[in-house]
């Protein structure tokens, strides 16, 4: 079956229409003139700004132009991840879908149903002459998952609806009224080379197959950090073999969990047989801590491979690793003001050579608490100043602080249980949300949070349940019937 044959077709065939255009974050300029070619196709007002943020709008079913304006509000950009062994250029290449059981996927890549999905249903929205509503505006933000810069550029007037609903959440019954804020950490560290001594073999170490997820909703899930378990196995064994870096790279992007890393390293060729075994018992280790997080499909291996050129020199390597294994990394506090509330995060995301003679580490930070985000980017750089990096911070964005008198959130939960027979769950997330930024910029604004459910996002896992999709869809109709 073919996902434009599901229901809500509308939803599904805009969907389809969206996963044929290239969108990874921070190359939009497909995107933005897919969507304005969209809109003039089906004579729908459409309008830009200079940072590419896109504004389609939908006059009022005849009778209800007085009711409020309502922001359906989606980002173009999607997380570009895919599997080591997957050729695809995301630049380029359309993503393939598959319809799995009760799923949609893709076929090795992130779907990008975060947030697609939810630009499609505001794109049918704009189609279906079925739905009452009052005065639309359809807002598509630019590079919401790396810096949110569309909504940090957002002008005013640019919208002007006194409600917004955020079409990018990840679970259907689940309305969200809050959110962490974040920043990014970069470390850029120094490291040596020299000629690559004799006497040495050389092996590839490489963990992969790690779950991986979204930094901000998986990071409780107690899943495995890639970077960190190699460094955690250089760190072990550096001094027992004496080994000798030549390269290291791992993980992504910021905000993806990262599931796989490599690095190749010198060992001195009379203790190949006895390193090869401490690959062995430290994959075995491993596989036994992490069994329940992350299921027994994950490598962790050394295989030999030619003498490189050059080596990091001992001191620089020993401090490059010796930081990224102390670096912060996972849940570091929960929120005492909502319970089971992840309050502060760190994601040490990707350890990356950037130069000849240079390693960039990324790290980000998460927190529903500005003060407790910037207090643990510090601790980070702190970490990374003492064996001499270059730090700075990046795409620091602000939190939503929950609004218990929201008047759409009333009517959203009397929605959901007249047409579901149960109530909402209502909550904040640990996850990032542009709406923090809407509200800095549009101080009155009224706003909740919502979607289908997704699972395994910003990895390859990624897919939709396409039974949630209908039941959105239904629900969101019903709101906008509701306001209007």
């Amino acid at each position: 079956m073919k996902i434009t044959e599901l229901e809500p077709k509308l939803v599904w065939q805009c969907f389809d229409e969206i996963t044929k255009v290239p969108r990874p974050t921070h190359h939009l300029d497909k995107m933005k003139a897919f969507l304005v070619d969209w809109a003039g196709r089906h004579g729908i007002a459409v309008k830009t700004d200079e940072v590419g943020n896109v504004v389609m709008t939908k006059p009022a079913t005849p009778g209800h132009e007085n009711a409020p304006t309502v922001i359906l509000q989606g980002h173009q950009d999607m997380v570009a991840e895919k599997r080591g062994d997957k050729e695809h250029d995301f630049l380029n290449d359309p993503i393939v879908t598959r319809v799995e059981g009760d799923w949609v996927m893709a076929d090795g890549t992130t779907l990008g149903a975060d947030n697609g999905l939810g630009c499609a249903s505001a794109m049918a929205v704009l189609l279906d002459d079925s739905i009452v509503h009052g005065p639309i505006e359809c807002l598509f933000t630019v590079d919401e998952e790396q810096g949110l810069i569309g909504a940090n550029g957002l002008q005013p007037g640019f919208v002007t609806g006194d409600i917004l609903l955020n079409l990018d959440s990840e679970e259907h019954g689940h309305l969200v009224i809050g959110c962490a804020g974040g920043k990014v950490t970069e470390a850029r560290v120094r490291c040596p080379r020299e000629a690559a001594p004799e006497g040495l073999a050389y092996y590839e170490v490489h963990l992969n197959h790690f779950k991986g997820g979204h930094s901000g909703m998986e990071i409780g899930l107690g899943r495995g950090n890639a970077n960190v378990q190699l460094c955690r196995f250089l760190w072990e064994n550096g001094c027992e073999f004496g080994l000798r870096l030549s390269e290291i790279d791992g993980g992504g992007l910021a905000n993806a969990i990262p599931r796989e890393a490599r690095a190749v390293v010198g060992v001195d060729a009379a203790r190949c047989a006895d390193f090869e075994k401490a690959v062995e018992l430290f994959s075995d280790m491993i596989h036994a801590e992490f069994l329940l997080a992350e299921g027994a499909d994950f490598t962790f291996d050394a295989r030999r491979v030619d003498v490189p050129a050059t080596v990091m020199t001992c001191e620089a390597a020993w401090k490059l690793v010796s930081a990224v294994f102390s670096c912060p990394n996972g849940v570091q506090g929960m929120s005492n003001a909502v319970e089971g509330l992840i309050e502060t995060s760190c994601n040490l995301a990707s350890v990356k050579m950037t130069g000849e003679e240079e390693v960039t580490v990324t790290v980000h930070q998460r927190s529903s608490v500005d003060s407790r985000r910037d207090e643990i980017a510090d601790r980070v750089k702190a970490l990374f100043q003492l064996i001499g990096a270059e730090v700075t911070f990046d795409d620091a964005y602000v939190g939503w602080a929950p609004n218990p008198e929201s008047k759409v959130l009333e009517v959203a939960e009397r929605s959901y249980e007249e047409l579901f027979g149960e109530k909402p769950h209502v909550e904040a997330l640990h996850a990032g949300l542009e709406c923090g930024l809407f509200l800095e910029k549009m101080p009155g604004l009224d706003m909740i949070s919502f979607g289908p459910t997704l699972k395994d996002i910003h990895s390859p896992s990624e897919k939709a349940d396409i039974k949630s999709v209908g039941e959105f869809w239904k629900f969101l109709c019903d709101i906008l019937r509701r306001l209007a």
